[in-house]
C-alpha cells in the first residue's frame, strides 16, 4: 500500500503517538508524561506518514527559542519525536520527514533547528551537528569534600512542595537563561516539565524534593532533586539525584551543593546532566572520585546560514570568508563573507575568495562555540584556504561559557 505523509490532525495524535513509543521499544508512557506531551505537542508542525490507517513514521518541532553565544535568544525549531517503524525502514521515509521539516521551518524564518538524537550517527547527512556537550558524574561523598567561597553561608535554605514552587524557580530559571549558549527559554506550558514526577518512574527514589536558596529574602537558586534510601548490612547507602539546579551567583550554587552533599542517610549524589565546565567540580575535593563522563546532547544545524551567523556575536574580532558545502539544503551553498565581534555581525554572499572551507554540519558543531573550527580542522572537517584564518575564526567562534542543554524535548 502507498504510504501518505501528511500535516498531523490532533484527532489522530494517540495512534501517532503509539507508534512513537513502539519504535522506542513498546513500553508506553505514564499517563502523566503523556498528557504533557499532548499538551505540548504543536500538531501543525507535526508530521505523519500513514499507510493504511496505521502511522509508520512520525516527526515533531516544537517552536523554541535558544540562547547563542552573546545573550541573543534566537527562534529554533525543536526537531523532536522522530521515528520510523522498522517494517517501513529504507524507503526514504525518514529523508522525506527531513526534506518536508527543513523547508516548513525556513519556510516559518527560523535560522535554527536543534534536536536530540537517539542514535547520534542518524542525523549528519541532513546537516546536523553536535554543539553541546553534558556530563554526568556521581559524587562519592563519603570521600569528597567541598571548598565553598566565600560568601556560602550567608545564603540560606528552605524547603518548599514541589507543586508550590513553580512561580520562584521559573523566575531563577529564566535569568540564567541568557548566560549559556544552547539554553531553552520555556515558553508557555514547558513550566510543567521539571515538575514532571510520575509515581511509576521514580525507580525506588522519592518523590521530587525542592530546596531553595535565599540571601535577603530573595530567591537566588534552587535545585529540584530525589532520595533514593538504599541499606546494607554496613549502614545506610542511599543516593540523591539531582534533576535540576541553578545558582545565580557562585555563593548560592556553592550552597546548594553543599546541601546535597550531606543529606542524611546517603553517600552519593548522581549528576545526571550537567555542562562540562559546570561549577561543581571546582568546588570538590578529588573530582576522580565523582567519575565525570561527557557525550554529545544537543545538534544545530543552520537553516539559514546568512540569518544564523548574524544572530550571534563572536568573542574577537572576526572577518572570514566560508566555502560551505550543503547538499540537503542547497540555498546555503556557497561563500560567505562574516564580519563581526562581540557587539554584532553581518553575514552575507560574496564572490570573494575563501578562507575556509567547511559542511554545514561543521557550521552546526562550531555554532554554539563548544566544538572549535581548529578541532574539526585537525579531524580533516575543515579546510584552511588562507594562511590564519582558521585561528581568527576557531577563536572568534569560541564561548567563554560552554553550551548546553538545560532539558530534553
Amino acid at each position: 500500500m502507498t504510504t501518505e505523509l501528511r500535516v498531523l490532525d490532533p484527532s489522530e495524535w494517540g495512534r501517532w503517538f503509539e507508534a512513537l513509543e513502539l519504535a522506542f521499544g513498546g513500553v508506553p508512557e505514564q499517563p502523566e508524561e503523556r498528557a504533557l506531551w499532548r499538551d505540548l505537542t504543536e500538531c501543525e508542525r507535526s508530521l505523519a506518514v500513514w499507510d493504511g490507517g496505521r502511522a509508520v513514521a512520525t516527526a515533531g518541532a516544537f517552536s523554541f527559542r535558544l540562547t547563542v553565544p552573546g545573550g541573543a535568544s534566537v527562534p529554533a525549531a525543536g526537531v523532536t519525536m522522530v521515528s520510523v517503524a522498522g517494517t517501513h525502514r529504507r524507503r526514504g521515509i525518514l529523508t522525506s520527514m527531513m526534506r518536508r521539516q527543513l523547508d516548513d521551518v525556513r519556510a516559518l524564518g527560523e535560522p535554527l533547528a536543534v534536536l536530540t538524537a537517539s542514535e547520534a550517527v542518524i542525523y549528519g547527512r541532513f546537516g546536523y551537528g553536535a554543539a553541546s556537550r553534558a556530563q554526568r558524574a556521581v559524587i562519592d561523598t563519603t570521600r569528597v569534600r567541598l571548598d565553598v567561597p566565600a560568601g556560602t553561608d550567608a545564603v540560606t535554605l528552605r524547603m518548599v512542595p514541589l507543586a508550590e514552587s513553580s512561580a520562584v524557580t521559573e523566575a531563577v530559571y529564566a535569568r540564567m537563561v541568557p548566560r549559556r549558549p544552547g539554553m531553552l527559554a520555556r515558553r508557555p506550558g514547558w513550566e510543567r516539565l521539571p515538575l514532571l514526577d510520575p509515581p511509576g518512574a521514580r525507580e525506588g527514589a522519592s518523590a521530587r524534593l525542592c530546596v531553595l536558596a535565599e540571601r535577603g529574602g530573595e530567591v537566588v537558586g534552587y535545585a529540584f532533586y530525589a532520595i533514593k534510601p538504599e541499606w546494607s548490612w554496613a549502614g545506610a547507602d542511599g543516593s540523591v539525584t539531582v534533576h535540576e539546579l541553578y545558582g545565580l551567583d557562585p555563593a548560592a550554587e556553592a550552597a546548594l551543593w553543599r546541601f546535597l552533599c550531606s543529606v542524611d542517610l546517603t553517600g552519593k549524589v548522581k549528576v545526571n546532566s550537567a555542562p562540562v565546565d559546570a561549577a561543581w567540580q571546582h568546588l570538590v575535593s578529588d573530582v576522580r572520585r565523582c567519575e565525570p563522563t561527557e557525550r554529545e546532547a544537543l545538534f544545530a544545524r543552520l537553516v539559514e546560514v546568512g540569518a544564523a551567523l548574524e544572530a550571534r556575536t563572536y568573542r574577537a574580532p572576526v572577518d572570514v570568508v566560508f566555502e560551505v558545502e550543503d547538499a540537503f539544503c542547497p540555498w546555503n551553498a556557497g561563500r560567505w563573507r562574516l564580519s563581526g565581534d562581540a557587539k554584532g555581525a553581518v553575514c552575507s554572499r560574496t564572490s570573494d575568495a575563501a578562507d575556509l572551507a567547511l559542511s554545514v554540519r561543521e557550521l552546526g558543531a562550531a555554532y554554539l562555540g563548544g566544538t572549535s573550527l581548529a578541532a574539526l580542522a585537525s579531524a580533516g572537517r575543515v579546510t584552511e584556504l588562507r594562511e590564519g584564518a582558521l585561528a581568527e575564526a576557531s577563536l572568534a567562534f569560541g564561548s567563554d561559557a560552554a553550551p548546553w542543554l538545560p532539558h530534553g524535548f
